[in-house]
């Protein structure tokens, strides 16, 4: 699968994917215009009949024809969850048998169209099913992935029975050599002329029956010509969007200067066209950030809007958003990023769902960068943990769970404290007064900080580097194994994959940098300081690092709290204090009491290293030992998160 690696010293990463449109569980208020014309256009469904349990979609084929303004209703049977109401395609999976119909409108070549169609779900359950047809403009990432719903914990035999065969359509070329065995399948949909149906099969095996299932995915044509790297934010096909806020005064020129394939570095936005939110309010309500927010699913903004509603209790979300121009919230982002040449953060919703169906709608398909740095004989794993137990957990996909936001609460804040330390390190409070309504471009004015090294995070290593050598452009081993592990593997020396574990965690727990990803660049170091700290003094939340083997299975060295070491206490002070003023006073009074990192046990394996209280009793009362007794009342059905590496590695596939 082709990837874009946009390298600006950020280390920006966009993996895109199809399909969209607004989400739905609700038949719209307003009456459907009757039909005017005949019309060439169906609506196709894959399955003949369709089971309890099993995911179907329907899918609007005109190929040739001009489509627009749809939208689907469904006008009979029990409700059904469904999202992308305004996309080609809608895909659902009904719990209940009976008689169902929907009924479609669009315009087709400037006529107003309508088309019904209805099927019947049978009482049988699904043994095995594919999730989630939907329509993708041609060139975006793809994700199939299948569920045997009455077989959760499928055996090696079973899963090895697997299959995934192409059955409709332009071929295909799948990541992996062979589909065979493989729960999920990724691949980067075709060049297409006209919408052009794909359909795929998914059999095996399971508890000794012969079971399939069919899936549909609709590929649209572009028109639009991908501009060369060196030119233009997004060089792969990135999915279609639309403002939360369908009547925010931002209007389509958000979506054109943030999130489209049609903008380009020589044509790049002023602060004029797409001011940051500190130059519409300076104290901005969640009203005001709405009106910012680019989605490629309602539910997405939904779910954002809500956690700044009820999560964000301190009013840091809000006043950390204003050194943004928008957010976008799209299933074809993977990991999140900022990007300083459009001044909008882009986040993975991985964080925001709650219902399995929202989940199915975001894109799975793993990092490819995930391998990078495997011939080092070591690793320097992190985690957030909270009351000596892990603070967040993977969700598997097979067990279709259901979480409360506030399941999700560490990852996401921890996530936004990242992403918009980054902003503010470009456009920090002292530069808004300067850059309202200003003509300057987004790619001038930061190809000139650039230059002058006058972004915040350049003033961190003036004043307390990370790197000593970083004002002669030389590079220390800590700097030089960063760049191996998270940038360019193919940098990597003899000497370095001859390190030992001892070896690295010798050089590395002087340093003033609370994890490995701080080496990745000035920026990441800027950043990674900040969102621990504010993880610490808002939530509790600890971040543990050590050295290990590659498997986790060893640790040499390993600390927990590590911001509280003297080292790494003034580069936090100074980076917090420029980020967030408002709390300036209340980090350097919170930093002064911090106490020193604790150690872990080296005589432990990582995980079980969590535990460095001599009262091994879990507080009952913590979000982190609810999940942990859920998750052993469920038999490991949750999977403890060891932390990811933001710009450097997504999220993983957890079947």
């Amino acid at each position: 699968m082709k990837k874009t690696l946009i390298t600006i010293s950020l280390g920006l990463a966009l993996s895109a994917c199809g399909g969209g449109g607004s989400s739905s569980t609700k038949a719209p208020t307003t009456p459907i215009t009757p039909p005017v014309n005949s019309t060439s256009a169906e609506v196709v469904q894959a399955e003949q009949t369709v089971a309890l349990g099993q995911s179907t979609e329907l899918v609007l084929l005109a190929p040739g024809s001009t489509i627009s303004d749809i939208q689907w209703q469904q006008t009979a049977g029990d409700t059904l969850e469904v999202y992308a109401t305004t996309s080609k395609v809608i895909g659902f999976t009904p719990t209940v048998a009976g008689d169902y119909s929907f009924e479609i409108t669009f315009n087709e070549n400037g006529q107003q169209q309508s088309l019904t169609k209805e099927f019947t779900v049978t009482s049988d359950v699904a043994t095995l099913t594919a999730r989630l047809g939907h329509a993708v403009v041609e060139g975006n990432s793809v994700s199939l992935i299948s569920y045997a719903p009455q077989l959760i914990d499928l055996t090696e035999q079973e899963q090895a029975s697997l299959s995934w065969t192409k059955t409709q359509g332009p071929d295909v070329e799948f990541t992996a050599d062979s589909t065979d065995g493989k729960v999920a399948v990724f691949f980067d949909a075709p060049d297409v002329s006209e919408d052009t149906l794909l359909t795929f099969t998914v059999s095996g095996t399971l508890n000794g029956e012969s079971v399939s299932d069919d899936i549909s995915i609709l590929v649209e044509s572009s028109t639009t010509v991908l501009g060369e790297r060196n030119y233009v934010p997004f060089d792969e096909r990135i999915a279609d969007v639309f403002l939360y806020n369908e009547n925010s005064p931002a209007g389509q020129k958000l979506i054109d200067c943030v999130y489209s394939n049609k903008a380009t570095y020589s044509n790049s936005c002023n602060f004029n066209q797409t001011p940051l939110i500190a130059h519409i309010s300076e104290t901005p309500t969640v009203d005001e950030i709405m009106d910012r927010v680019v989605v490629s699913h309602q539910w997405m903004g939904d779910q954002f809007k809500k956690f700044l509603e009820q999560y964000d209790e301190h009013d840091d979300f809000k006043n950390l958003l204003r050194a943004t121009t928008a957010v976008v919230l799209s299933y074809d982002i993977r990991p999140s990023f900022y990007h300083p040449y459009t001044g909008a953060i882009y986040l993975d919703p991985s964080d925001l769902w709650e219902t399995p169906t929202q989940r199915d709608t975001i894109n799975q398909a793993p990092d490819f960068r995930a391998g990078f740095g495997s011939e080092l004989q070591f690793e320097i794993p992190w985690r957030y943990v909270k009351d000596n137990e892990y603070a967040s957990y993977y969700y598997p996909l097979r067990f279709r769970s259901t979480r409360s936001m506030k399941n999700a609460e560490y990852d996401f804040a921890s996530l936004l404290y990242h992403e918009l330390a980054h902003a503010n390190d470009y456009f920090p409070s002292t530069s808004w007064d300067e850059l309202n309504e200003s003509n300057t471009t987004f790619l001038t004015l930061v190809n000139r900080l650039f230059t002058d090294q006058e972004i915040q995070s350049d003033d961190l290593q003036r004043a307390l580097p990370l790197d000593q050598g970083w004002a002669t452009g030389g590079q220390n081993e800590m700097t030089k194994l960063g760049q191996v592990r998270f940038q360019d593997p193919t940098l990597i020396t003899e000497q370095q994959k001859a390190y030992t574990m001892e070896d690295v965690a010798n050089l590395f727990k002087t340093e003033g940098a609370p994890q490995f990803y701080s080496y990745s660049s000035t920026r990441e170091d800027y950043a990674i300081l900040f969102d621990g700290f504010m993880m610490k003094a808002r939530y509790g939340v600890d971040r543990d690092v050590a050295v290990s083997d590659q498997d986790y299975d060893d640790i040499v060295w390993g600390q927990r709290g590590r911001e509280g070491e003297t080292q790494i206490k003034p580069r936090v002070q100074f980076v917090t204090e420029r980020i967030i003023p408002e709390f300036a006073t209340e980090a350097a009074d919170f930093l002064a009491n911090m106490p020193a990192a604790t150690p872990l046990d080296p005589s432990k394996s990582w995980s079980e290293s969590i535990n460095i209280s001599e009262d091994a009793t879990i507080n009952a009362h913590s979000l982190a030992g609810q999940l942990a007794a859920k998750a052993k009342q469920i038999d490991t059905r949750l999977i403890p998160k060891d932390g990811e590496k933001r710009h450097g590695k997504g999220r993983k596939f957890v079947y």
